[in-house]
């Protein structure tokens, strides 16, 4: 008791302990042993069969192709994407702090709100289809079709290019201009000093978008629902449409043991790009 009185941060350390292991750590414990029961209440342990029912399940391999499908579309373009804005901005002399705020504008806008722009730009008589009219070709059925995807990757990079843009220009003003300035003096050319000095010294932050790019993009489900509703085109069904379907029809087995999947996949991803960052040797 002295202690705490003496340290009262201890207290707060305790009290948050607790509720992360209460909210979080207990839940997920729980959660991995519905994963390898055959039954929430009373189940016993049936090993592997549920994961191995799971990658039996055309919904679930249907939502894990189009959600890797999505990563891979979305991930590359909008980190490629933020990094070239990054540097632009990066680069501008007067009203630095305006760019920028115009790109971070996504960020506080709520995703209900921007639905009627969206829907009045793609829908079939909407805007994108009248330009395409306009120049002789024939319009698109953006939602009905495949092309959702594209609608989908395209609001994707919107909303997160203003997040990924300030966590590259926190990387690049981290790197010492001594850098630049000595590579001007070998005659390195523009390219070159990218390559071999901008590139190099980003690699920290790489990781850091990467990782936060896609865990965002498990979170798209969202605007997904807002704009198609509850029944999308087969080709953006993820895997958060599995996950709350088994949810809401109570089947916590085929829930759960996705859910452990998806941690892992995770965790596996996040430690190969650690990996990544330590070989680097930034």
């Amino acid at each position: 008791m002295k202690k705490l009185q003496q340290d009262p941060g201890i207290l707060f350390l305790i009290l948050g302990f607790l509720g992360l292991t209460l909210f979080y750590l207990w839940p997920f414990l729980l959660s991995l042993w519905y994963a390898f029961a055959d039954k929430p209440v009373n189940g016993t342990f049936v090993g592997l069969k549920n994961f191995i029912d799971l990658f039996h399940n055309k919904p679930y391999l249907l939502g894990l192709k189009n959600t890797l499908i999505f990563i891979g579309m979305s991930v590359p373009a909008g980190i490629l994407l933020a990094l070239i804005v990054a540097m632009l901005i990066h680069r501008v002399e007067k009203k630095k702090e305006l760019f920028t705020l115009i790109f971070l504008i996504p960020l506080v806008i709520p995703s209900g709100s921007m639905v009627f722009f969206w829907k009045a730009l793609f829908v079939s008589d909407g805007y994108i289809n009248g330009v395409l009219a306009s120049i002789g070709l024939s319009g698109v059925h953006w939602f009905e079709t495949s092309a959702v995807r594209y609608v989908v990757v395209l609001i994707f990079i919107w909303k997160n290019l203003g997040y990924n843009m300030v966590l590259f220009m926190a990387g690049l003003h981290n790197i010492p201009k001594e850098y630049y300035e000595a590579a001007a003096v070998d005659g390195a050319s523009a390219l070159q000093t990218f390559f071999c000095v901008t590139l190099p010294n980003l690699i920290p932050m790489f990781v850091l978008v990467i990782i936060m790019s896609v865990i965002n993009s498990f979170k798209v489900f969202k605007e997904i629902y807002l704009i198609t509703g509850s029944y999308p085109h087969e080709s953006i069904y993820m895997l958060q449409h599995f996950m709350n379907n088994m949810l809401f029809s109570l089947n916590y087995q085929k829930l759960t043991t996705a859910t452990c999947v998806l941690v892992l996949i995770i965790a596996l991803m996040v430690q190969f790009l650690f990996r990544f960052e330590r070989r680097a040797g930034i």
